[in-house]
């Protein structure tokens, strides 16, 4: 494998900087030749060998702030459709569902199934705000080696209603089983902050960097 670049789109989603450097650490770490790349330049996105999605606050916002950076959006569609691995993050793996319904409904990416819709957790406090554990329902390149009940760093009030069984690839438990990871091809996504998830977050960030899906170019 070779020296890959790796672009954090920046389109106001928050959590740029960690994301960027949680990255680069995964790349030291795992022994991969990376260089990353914070932009909202549609050409840098077309030409990069992944592409990362962070994101937090409301899914609206971060719709809007996508397509208000002329060809961006465009970009990320055409070059994750011919292939170009991509990971988007909390929010950011919101927005590849079909729709999010927080401030009206606001049509996402359209990349997996299910809908963003408020989470229902009775007799517990909204946002989930801290670790929890992940439970998996399948194996998947992006999840191995990450040991026995590994957590992830969770903050959010609003979930994934509707997924697919077969795009599903972990759930965290609060007030039921909340999708926590998704995967579809060379799209996948994690509610949770990888980049604050410590050692669980940095291996799942470095399987991505190793992570050859099926038909990516």
């Amino acid at each position: 494998m070779g020296h890959q670049s790796v672009v954090v789109i920046d389109y106001d989603g928050g959590n740029l900087a960690s994301a960027a450097r949680a990255l680069e650490e995964a790349a030291r770490l795992s022994g991969v030749s990376a260089s990353v790349v914070i932009t909202n330049d549609p050409a840098q996105v077309l030409e990069a060998d992944r592409i990362v999605l962070p994101g937090q606050g409301a899914f609206a916002d971060c719709a809007r702030g996508l397509v208000a950076v002329d060809g961006l959006r465009s970009a990320l569609d055409t070059a994750v459709g011919r292939g170009t691995p991509f990971l988007g993050i909390c929010v950011g793996m919101q927005l590849m569902a079909q729709r999010g319904l927080e401030h009206g409904v606001t049509d996402g990416l359209g990349w997996i199934g299910g809908e963003i819709a408020p989470m229902e957790a009775p007799g517990l406090r909204l946002p989930q705000m801290g670790w929890n554990e992940l439970a998996f329902s399948r194996s998947h390149p992006l999840t191995e080696g990450l040991g026995d009940r590994p957590h992830g760093y969770f903050v959010h009030s609003y979930a994934l209603t509707g997924a697919m069984p077969e795009e599903l690839l972990a759930t965290t438990d609060y007030g039921g089983a909340v999708p926590a990871i998704v995967a579809r091809g060379n799209r996948a996504g994690t509610q949770f902050h990888v980049e604050k998830s410590q050692t669980v977050g940095l291996r799942i960030l470095a399987n991505f960097l190793h992570w050859t899906p099926d038909g990516a170019l």
